[in-house]
């Protein structure tokens, strides 16, 4: 054999195994990358942070978190700039379900929203249930700009989120138009996230819808005083669920990680952490675990309450919209 052609048989394998290496070293050792687009409420909490820490100590992954409200989230992986999104928002997600963008819903954790406000409760809430305390506020805000000129009673996130979505629901519950409430001059818009609009709501002593995990952090952080004044009824509950984005519109989505952590979200060990969360440094839960109470379908009523909430046709993920993992609902 030439030397010329030993020399090329040299650099064919050389090249070989340079490519071999590359692969290998891509596969099994680089991270991937996976990104989750999220409510605020899981990041303002730090439980995602939390999660992402224990997950990356295990799975050979860097999660990168974009934190928004859930329209916005919902956004980011219609445009393909997430793997999967979790939020909060029923309606919002049958409607991504709907038009193909997402796969395998899930239903992770739930908790409650709660109406927050001034200590000594001017407009009289304590006691009622949210409608009516809706009813209250707006018959206070009303009175005091007739009165005093002073015009921001309730504040509201008005970013599109899940949070925001709910506002809407109950002022519509409440018999009010929302377009003509939002408009009054008692009614503050913060179009930002939950952090925000209970800082703005804490700087302006008014009221505000917000969910509990955020409320307790920033109370017990001393970063607000307004008070927790209606809790825990069936028409504030808030229910998370994730969902892994459709490769089909968008190729370069990483699928098989995103499985991988819808998988480990709905374990036994994740759904124990997050109903721990929050126990030792705020006295109580932030989040509830789902999915063990949706199999054994307890405690009641607040399964009832989910499953109202939260289920399309009878299911968290009818079979359409599942995809080539029937364990998740077995």
């Amino acid at each position: 054999m030439h030397t010329w052609q030993k020399l090329i048989i040299i650099a064919t394998l050389s090249t070989v195994i340079l490519i071999a290496g590359t692969v290998a070293y891509f596969n099994y050792f680089a991270k991937r990358r996976l990104i989750i687009s999220t409510t605020t409420s899981l990041y303002d909490t730090a439980l995602l942070d939390e999660i992402e820490k224990r997950y990356e100590t295990t799975h050979n992954v860097d999660i990168n978190i974009i934190s928004a409200g859930t329209g916005i989230a919902i956004q980011h992986a219609q445009n393909g700039d997430a793997d999967i999104i979790l939020i909060h928002s029923p309606a919002m997600e049958k409607t991504f379900l709907e038009q193909g963008y997402g796969v395998n819903r899930k239903i992770i954790a739930y908790n409650f929203f709660t109406i927050v406000g001034p200590e000594n409760d001017p407009a009289g809430v304590t006691g009622k249930n949210a409608t009516e305390a809706l009813k209250s506020i707006a018959v206070y805000g009303e009175r005091l700009a007739d009165q005093s000129g002073q015009t921001k009673v309730w504040v509201s996130r008005g970013d599109n989120s899940g949070t925001h979505s709910k506002e809407q629901n109950l002022w519509k519950a409440a018999g009010y138009n929302y377009t003509l409430v939002s408009a009054e001059p008692w009614y503050a818009s913060v179009g930002s996230g939950m952090g925000d609009t209970l800082n703005v709501a804490n700087q302006k002593t008014a009221y505000t819808l917000a969910d509990i995990g955020t409320y307790l952090k920033f109370y017990t952080d001393g970063v607000i005083s307004l008070s927790a004044l209606i809790t825990e009824e069936q028409a504030l509950l808030n229910v998370y669920s994730v969902m892994a984005v459709n490769q089909t519109y968008h190729e370069q989505i990483n699928y098989a990680d995103a499985m991988d952590f819808i998988e480990y979200l709905v374990s036994d060990e994740a759904q124990q952490f997050i109903t721990d969360y929050g126990k030792a440094d705020y006295g109580k839960s932030l989040f509830y675990g789902a999915v063990q109470p949706l199999k054994s379908n307890a405690p009641q009523p607040i399964v009832s309450w989910i499953k109202s909430a939260a289920f399309f046709d009878g299911s968290e993920c009818p079979p359409q919209y599942r995809k080539n993992y029937p364990q998740l609902y077995s």
